[in-house]
């Protein structure tokens, strides 16, 4: 039987990151793997997390499982976070999994029960797993317009134009904020359109929201998935708490499906426990516990606003320290668009060619497509990097 399989393609930014580490040379600058990292190249336990921990750790008495979907604690928290009072909580149903992948990959075997006719679209580009994941559980998929690459800024008219095509009971990925791999977002105007657009097609939104407060703030950055919520009858959330609490490894995810009553809302709460016990029964809990402790506790949760506010801060004055550096260099202001950007990354729009120069020249390790970790630049770093673009003709 085995004898049967075929090789797969490995995963770029996986083996990316073994390239990095098989690399000898000091100097080298790991701009790929998509995690949050300080000046100093680590990636901290969070303040807020930590005392959670240790609370946790003197007050936890059993490591029984918990519901099939997880937590209540942990979904009430949750939805108050990504969705605020935009919609009436008898409309909410919910499934924690291992992390946003794990979250997406359950609302994908939704959509597969719920509508096997759908076609799902994502951006043109998107997150590498996402259409990894729809080929995976086998439905049809298409993709919109989203980046215009010559001027860095999102490709609004293509994107409307592409998803006027969406029929009834479609599914539309949208990034919530900070779009990976492009950190080219919507404005408030164009979420509005957006929203008119799939109620007037009647598609449904599926929102992948992994980056909340990393971007404009934990308020804004929810803006368009609550416009969303307010306005359509039925939206598919997945939320991520591996970047904004800084919990990778725990896996911390969870679906958020919004239904057209609370009668609607019951069959997808039924269907997605049957799911979490189809694919690995008992979410995980660790991560999610923390989450609500820091979340429930008025100290714990300003400590964690504070410090993310910190990381947001910081990863904003790293875009326009770069922008700057690359101004000086090439005399001109064709990469001003970094600063615009928000969240961990941006593409600067070089070729493959050259971004395997900036690795094999320089050290300077990023994704094929030019996509780099914001996160992953220094003070120190910064200067070199600026030079080796110009060096490699960028």
């Amino acid at each position: 039987m085995l004898e049967n399989l075929t090789q797969q393609p490995p995963d770029k930014i996986i083996m990316l990151s073994g390239m990095f580490r098989a690399d000898p040379r000091s100097e080298k600058i790991d701009l790929g793997v998509g995690v949050y990292k300080d000046a100093n190249g680590n990636t901290p336990i969070m303040r807020a997390v930590k005392k959670a921990e240790q609370l946790l750790w003197d007050t936890e008495t059993t490591k029984s499982y918990t519901a099939l979907i997880g937590d209540g604690g942990f979904h009430k928290v949750m939805a108050d976070l990504v969705l605020g009072d935009a919609v009436e909580a008898e409309r909410l149903s919910f499934a924690h999994a291992p992390g946003g992948t794990g979250a997406i990959r359950q609302i994908l075997e939704l959509i597969k029960v719920a509508s096997p006719d759908a076609t799902v679209w994502m951006s043109d580009p998107t997150w590498p797993n996402h259409p990894a994941m729809v080929k995976g559980v086998g439905i049809p998929m298409r993709t919109y317009a989203y980046f215009d690459a010559d001027t860095g800024a999102v490709n609004f008219d293509g994107m409307m134009a592409d998803l006027a095509e969406a029929k009834a009971g479609d599914v539309v990925i949208l990034h919530g904020c900070c779009h990976n791999p492009t950190g080219a977002n919507l404005n408030e105007t164009q979420w509005q359109q957006v929203a008119d657009l799939l109620l007037e097609k009647e598609a449904i939104p599926f929102v992948d929201i992994a980056y909340q407060g990393f971007g404009d703030g934990l308020q804004k950055d929810a803006f368009g998935v609550r416009l969303l919520a307010e306005k359509c009858p039925e939206v598919l959330i997945s939320a991520s708490c591996s970047k904004n609490f800084g919990i990778y490894r725990e896996r911390c995810g969870l679906v958020i499906a919004i239904s057209r009553d609370s009668e609607n809302a019951g069959l997808t709460q039924g269907m997605l426990s049957s799911l979490n016990r189809l694919n690995f029964s008992f979410p995980p809990d660790h991560g999610a516990r923390l989450v609500t402790m820091v979340l429930s506790d008025p100290e714990l949760r300003a400590d964690w606003e504070a410090e993310l506010e910190e990381v947001r801060t910081s990863m904003l004055g790293l875009r326009k320290k770069l922008a700057d550096a690359l101004r000086d260099e090439t005399g001109s202001d064709r990469y001003g668009f970094i600063a615009e950007h928000r969240g961990m990354f941006s593409r600067l729009g070089l070729t493959e060619e050259q971004v395997t120069k900036l690795r094999e020249d320089h050290g300077i390790y990023m994704i094929g497509d030019s996509r780099f970790n914001v996160a992953g630049l220094s003070e120190a770093s910064i200067p070199k990097i600026a030079k080796a673009v110009v060096a490699v003709g960028g």
